[in-house]
């Protein structure tokens, strides 16, 4: 079952670089009393992703903060090594939590689940982005093949 609007986020450990390596990190400490703007990807470094979802988020940093979101964070069915490089790659650690979500396991909890077997990426995560609140989803925008819904301007048009 997908998850909803007003669905609690399910239980999971993404792993997410740091200065001392990596580590690990539960919804509870992402989510648990803050906003948080998350937006997921298929791959780091893929053509959307990397030339336009996940930029989208960085230029729009300060005008989600001024809207009243704690964090921005990107989820991405790649290991933790791989969103090191690209948080690096793209001058974004600052503005973005990068959370690798290596074995697919949180997008398969929320019924996000994407089978990219056919381009050699196996099971990857589809792409959306949502606005959580305490652990609770208040907007969900799925893409269904494009690129409009879970932009970073989109999302900020809710808030």
């Amino acid at each position: 079952m997908t998850i909803q609007v007003g669905d609690k986020l399910p239980e999971a450990t993404f792993t997410t670089p740091t200065e001392d390596g990596p580590k690990p990190v539960t919804t509870a400490e992402v989510f648990g009393g803050k906003t948080v703007a998350l937006f997921a990807v298929p791959g780091a470094f893929t053509p959307t992703c990397d030339a336009r979802h996940l930029p989208g988020f960085i230029d729009n940093a300060a005008a989600f903060k001024a809207k009243g979101v704690d964090t921005i964070a990107c989820v991405s069915v790649n290991d933790v090594f791989v969103m090191k490089a690209w948080a690096k790659a793209s001058e974004g650690s600052e503005a973005i939590l990068f959370l690798a979500d290596g074995n697919a396991d949180f997008a398969g909890k929320l019924g996000l689940e994407l089978d990219a077997s056919k381009f050699g990426m196996g099971k990857r995560s589809q792409r959306y982005s949502m606005l959580v609140v305490d652990g609770v989803v208040k907007q969900l925008n799925v893409e269904q093949g494009g690129f409009e819904l879970s932009t970073a301007e989109h999302l900020l048009g809710q808030l």
